[in-house]
């Protein structure tokens, strides 16, 4: 059966919302397509306690510290491998400010899928905050938020591979 062509371009339509063109929707589309969540803002006097507890109910790999609404820090999971697990403290007395990743690499909501994703990859960060012009933060970006968006573009490639795309051999006969 041979598809008019009109209907033809609906079913690319609703298997491949967004630009069709990958290359181009990187270079122009902004942060704000790419972002799923809002971001965790916590004081930096709050307890590291009240911050672990935070992080872990809304499943984030990250909170942002700010002092008078302006962003000071960074605290994420890396921070609590290297910084928190394995050392004797009162996560109770301990605030986040001393545990923080400081004056972190920021992005402006207005930038590019393209140059987050660039910056990500050559300084080795998982996350990202985003700042408005007056430095007060409005979400982060996240290596997982980017690779969902990307993953938007391959639809139907994505949702057609099998659970385990190794090949499974029961016997050595066939091998």
């Amino acid at each position: 059966m041979i598809l008019p062509d009109d209907e033809i371009e609906r079913v690319l339509q609703e298997e491949c919302p967004g630009p069709l063109d990958l290359e181009s929707a990187l270079t122009e589309e902004t942060l704000g397509g790419a972002i799923s969540h809002p971001a965790l803002i916590m004081n930096a006097e709050t307890s590291l306690a009240e911050v672990l507890k935070l992080m872990r109910e809304a499943d984030r790999g990250a909170v942002l510290v700010v002092t008078n609404e302006k962003l000071v820090g960074i605290f994420t999971e890396r921070d609590v491998l290297l910084r928190v697990a394995g050392h004797a403290m009162d996560l109770e007395q301990m605030v986040v400010g001393e545990l923080m990743t400081p004056d972190p690499v920021t992005l402006p909501a207005d930038a590019s899928v393209t140059f987050a994703l660039n910056k990500m990859l050559v300084e080795g960060f998982r996350h990202i905050p985003v700042v408005d012009e007056q430095g007060k933060p409005t979400a982060v970006v996240s290596m997982r938020d980017l690779v969902e968006y990307l993953s938007g573009f391959f639809n139907r490639d994505v949702l057609n591979l099998p659970p385990d795309p190794r090949p499974s051999f029961r016997n050595r006969d066939g091998a």
